[in-house]
């Protein structure tokens, strides 16, 4: 048979197969632009943040002191800790603490919205008074309650004792008031918050369920035990796990009140918390080793908090 095609045509080479681009050359070539816009927050993030984390976990295996290199010393800035005095007295001061400040903000929280959660115009005021010293906190709310609790004549609750014919108390120069005085002021400034939670809590419980329960006769104490705290168990969860965290990392109220230049701490360690002992080993005592270690330390007790909170908000989805 005879070959019509020309003879350039004839002479080409055949077509290449077509080839798909690699999926990472074809996601870098269509999200050019977004990775552009990206790329520097990355190098910040990678800065500030990757590498601080990287280079404290190096550290916390090392005798570091902020002045001589560091050299590795393996475990024994973990084993240090956990046999200090000082690293159990800040813990167990902790641990009271986040127990204290989680169970009363979180239960005068949840009284607070029960009784004040309506849309009355007196109910609205209340919850904006019980609110304000969350708005309001900060080194500036703890500066007053130190005025408050003071040891010495000026302290109001003393000056009111006197007041009373009655001996003043050292609430902050003694060790048995330390850890409760810290409690106080830590619910004060978060039971408002709470509240306003168990409000959105309550107002997404339908209306109808507490009209049915009241046309079959159960008593108020009966709707809030059978409907009211059972619907509102993921609100309660949530409140009581993040208050949890947040008291566990608290810093300022332990360090303005039991703290000064020359001790960390107060009175035989009664003010002493995990943070303010990380930053009086790293900051006044140039062990950045140790203190690294105990930030580690730190950091696996706030993961297991977190895996706390979503293990039971796991076992709330599936009931």
């Amino acid at each position: 048979m005879t070959n019509h095609l020309p003879a350039s045509l004839q002479s080409a080479a055949p077509p290449t197969p077509y080839r798909r681009a690699h999926p990472v050359r074809r996601f870098l070539v269509q999200h050019s632009a977004a990775l552009i816009l990206v790329t520097p927050f990355l190098l910040l993030f990678l800065l500030f943040t990757i590498w601080p984390v990287l280079r404290s976990l190096y550290l916390s295996f090392t005798d570091y002191d902020a002045i001589s290199s560091p050299s590795l010393t393996g475990l024994d800035n973990y084993r240090t800790l956990l046999a200090d005095p000082r690293f159990l007295k800040a813990l167990s001061n902790t641990a009271t603490y986040m127990l204290g400040t989680a169970l009363l903000s979180t239960a005068l929280g949840l009284m607070l919205a029960l009784v004040f959660g309506g849309q009355r115009l007196s109910d609205q005021v209340m919850r904006a008074c019980f609110f304000l010293p969350s708005v309001a906190g900060g080194v500036g709310l703890i500066s007053v309650f130190k005025w408050l609790f003071s040891s010495e004549d000026f302290g109001l609750i003393n000056t009111m004792r006197q007041w009373l014919h009655l001996d003043p108390v050292r609430f902050l120069g003694s060790p048995a008031y330390a850890v409760p005085v810290l409690i106080v002021l830590a619910v004060w400034g978060l039971m408002g918050y709470n509240m306003i939670m168990f409000v959105a809590g309550l107002r997404s419980i339908p209306g109808d369920i507490y009209e049915a329960a009241a046309i079959d006769g159960a008593t108020p104490a009966q709707r809030f035990w059978r409907i009211t705290l059972p619907l509102l168990r993921p609100t309660l969860l949530f409140v009581l796990v993040t208050s949890m965290i947040g008291a566990f990392q608290e810093f300022f109220s332990f360090y303005f009140l039991f703290s000064d230049t020359s001790n960390v701490g107060g009175i035989l360690d009664s003010g002493l918390s995990l943070v303010v002992y990380l930053y009086d080993l790293g900051f006044r005592h140039l062990q950045m080793g140790m203190a690294s270690a105990l930030a580690w330390i730190l950091f696996i007790m706030l993961l297991l908090l977190t895996a706390l909170n979503l293990k039971l908000g796991r076992i709330n989805d599936v009931d």
